[in-house]
């Protein structure tokens, strides 16, 4: 399985990440529309991301609840036909909620700098620093502490679980 080390946080204002973000990034910014749909499991999570009608991933992760780095393990299928796949694995497994986000993508050497507008919830950051196979934990972890650092994020901002597990929770 691939890994990663990632940090995600809710963001009060979007233009200024956007700008820090721009300013770190090797390359220019990719908008992407996702439509995450996530399945019942009995362990880690498995969602279909649906990327346009002839193209989507299967993902299929395990990462611990818990504020700041951590890692993830993850293993990626892409297919050319999601609406298929989408109705073999609702048949065997049901569908336990939609994520639908449009995405602002940054490349900051190894790292993934997402912002999302996350409907339902509003704005996000994600940081996906993509483990090398020669890395530790410990150096994506550094790897992630100092872009959080130089993005902004306020450890009060930091988040635990996935946006499943927040559009999922009762109504307070």
């Amino acid at each position: 399985m691939a890994s990663n080390i990632e940090i995600k946080a809710r963001v009060s204002h979007p233009g200024v990440l956007q700008q820090r973000a721009e300013s770190l990034s090797d390359t220019p910014c990719e908008i992407l529309s996702q439509e995450d749909i996530f399945f019942n499991t009995p362990q880690g999570r498995l969602k279909l991301r649906v990327l346009a009608p002839d193209r989507g991933e299967l993902i299929y992760y395990t990462r611990e609840n818990a504020n700041g780095p951590k890692r993830s393990d993850y293993s990626i299928f892409r297919t050319s036909d999601p609406d298929t796949l989408k109705a073999v694995l609702a048949a065997a497994w049901g569908i336990r909620g939609v994520v639908k986000k449009v995405r602002r993508l940054y490349l900051a050497g190894q790292t993934r700098i997402h912002l999302d507008d996350v409907e339902g919830l509003g704005a996000f950051m994600e940081l996906e620093v993509v483990m090398q196979p020669d890395q530790s934990d410990a150096e994506g972890h550094t790897i992630a502490r100092v872009l959080k650092d130089k993005l902004g994020i306020a450890d009060a901002d930091l988040i635990d679980v996935a946006y499943i597990d927040l559009l999922n929770q009762p109504a307070v």
